[in-house]
């Protein structure tokens, strides 16, 4: 029974589980496997800043087993030379970071970047709809890129992506 419906009896269940729900929602978020986690761009003020690879403890440990699966499985698809997709990573980064940083598109944007076993994440906000026309294959030239997913919203209204939680 929720413990609005609750009218009568013992409430000391429901306050402990209230307090326990505000524990977990102030637990702070890491970078627990160091993603590449970088901005672009920042000419949106009031851009939402995405989560990106930023999660609990109990993320982290939810998460573990399956990124070595999916680290190795390229490996041995035959798809990577390296033995896990995510060494991949690092070297992605610093040729977006370069690459952004000799352009001047995507000038109208708020951006963020996470690359995680050779898929680039592209979250924030964008002035108008040109604003990131185009970003996908921007990122796709990118030497190792397996895969860009591109998730911004025109302005700076509710974010279609998990965003840092307030500090």
């Amino acid at each position: 029974m929720p413990c609005a419906a609750l009218t009568s009896g013992p409430l000391l269940p429901c306050l402990i589980a209230l307090l326990a729900n505000a524990a977990l929602a102030a637990e702070p978020v890491k970078n627990w496997f160091h993603d590449p986690f970088f901005q672009v761009r920042n000419r949106v003020p009031g851009c939402p800043m995405p989560l990106g690879p930023f999660g609990t403890e109990e993320d982290m440990k939810a998460q573990a087993h399956s990124r070595v699966e999916r680290g190795t499985s390229c490996w041995r698809a035959g798809q990577c030379k390296k033995p896990n997709a995510y060494l991949y990573d690092a070297d992605i980064a610093k040729d977006l970071q370069r690459r952004f940083a000799k352009t001047r598109r995507f000038a109208d944007a708020s951006l963020w970047i996470t690359v995680q076993r050779r898929f680039v994440y592209v979250e924030g906000c964008t002035r108008n709809k040109q604003a990131a026309s185009g970003i996908d294959a921007f990122v796709r030239q990118t030497p190792d890129v397996q895969l860009v997913v591109t998730n911004t919203i025109i302005g700076t209204g509710k974010p279609n992506y998990p965003v840092m939680p307030a500090k």
